[in-house]
């Protein structure tokens, strides 16, 4: 984060003459409110505590446990911490911002919460996808599925998002700070969200918004259709088995994806498909405590109650704890 602060700086000064007038914005959260300001502190702090101890314990029991050192679970390794550092980019400023009463966020610090906001988001997407296609080889191609799925090719389908995710978060980034913000500075967020700052610059942001909806819609549609793809295949292979304890067992495998992939994909259609009556930049706040709060919490509680192994894992490392103590 420091690096890519020392980059906008640069470029900033660079720039300064014809870029923007402004050094900082202004965050005006999710209410204005005093009483209910307390609230949401204490309500997102705590949220964010579960996040931070739920997905952190999942890394921590997949490194410790050799028996979960599976494609499965690395990806979910890789889930997990893009998890944190998904809360972690919006939630504690939000949180700081709340206990000073102070709404300022500087302009470098704001494009880059932008930036990780935009990879972490991202990366959760295309990691379903990834961990939609490991399903379908365990269950339509089980006695191939370690010869399918190498360390070398795991390895490649961990990194790929990670890189692909960040090409997304640099291009909006670096066409983002093409754009004048003049004498309004104040967002009416309580992150620096993409959308929200190109409404407020005095800029032309039609090109912005052509990428945003292009890209937007390719970081939808790519990881989507597999995961459609994996689970018609997935299906097609449960239903020929005879036995309905084995069709179960098939199942079970899935249920905890399935639960996080309904969840993130159930919010994209009911924040942005779905006509709402409420003002667009109260939806634009509900997709994003959604996207960034929510799910990250979510996804420790469904693969942890969902998952023996998981749970088993979990419980050996509480009662070590225990009786160390």
């Amino acid at each position: 984060k420091k690096t890519l602060c020392s980059f906008l700086q640069i470029n900033r000064n660079m720039h300064q003459g014809n870029q923007t007038s402004i050094s900082e914005f202004l965050l005006l959260g999710l209410s204005n409110e005093t009483e209910k300001q307390n609230l949401l502190y204490v309500l997102f702090l705590g949220m964010y505590l579960v996040t931070v101890v739920g997905n952190g314990l999942i890394i921590l029991a997949i490194s410790l446990d050799s028996y979960l050192h599976t494609p499965m679970y690395l990806f979910l390794a890789n889930l997990s911490f893009a998890d944190i550092s998904s809360i972690s980019t919006s939630v504690p400023k939000m949180l700081m911002n709340i206990h000073t009463k102070r709404q300022s966020i500087s302009y470098e610090s704001c494009i880059t919460q932008m930036y990780f906001s935009i990879v972490f988001v991202v990366i959760d997407n295309f990691l379903l996808g990834v961990m939609a296609y490991d399903r379908f080889v365990a269950i339509c191609h089980p006695l191939n599925y370690t010869t399918i799925m190498q360390p070398r090719l795991c390895i490649l389908l961990t990194i790929i998002p990670w890189v692909l995710s960040n090409i997304v978060a640099l291009t909006h980034t670096l066409l983002l700070l093409e754009l004048c913000f003049c004498d309004n500075n104040t967002l009416s967020h309580f992150f620096c969200d993409l959308a929200s700052l190109l409404k407020l610059s005095c800029s032309d942001t039609m090109i912005n918004e052509l990428v945003l909806f292009i890209v937007g819609l390719s970081v939808i549609t790519f990881p989507f259709a597999l995961i459609l793809f994996s689970y018609i295949c997935i299906v097609r292979a449960v239903l020929i088995i005879s036995s309905t304890e084995g069709k179960w067992k098939a199942f079970s495998t899935c249920a905890s994806h399935l639960t996080v992939v309904l969840l993130f994909y159930g919010t994209i259609v009911g924040v942005y498909f779905f006509p709402s009556s409420t003002h667009p930049d109260d939806r634009d706040k509900i997709g994003a405590v959604l996207f960034t709060v929510v799910t990250p919490m979510m996804n420790p509680f469904i693969y942890s109650l969902r998952n023996k192994d998981i749970k088993g894992t979990l419980r050996k490392l509480i009662n070590r704890k225990t009786s160390c103590l």
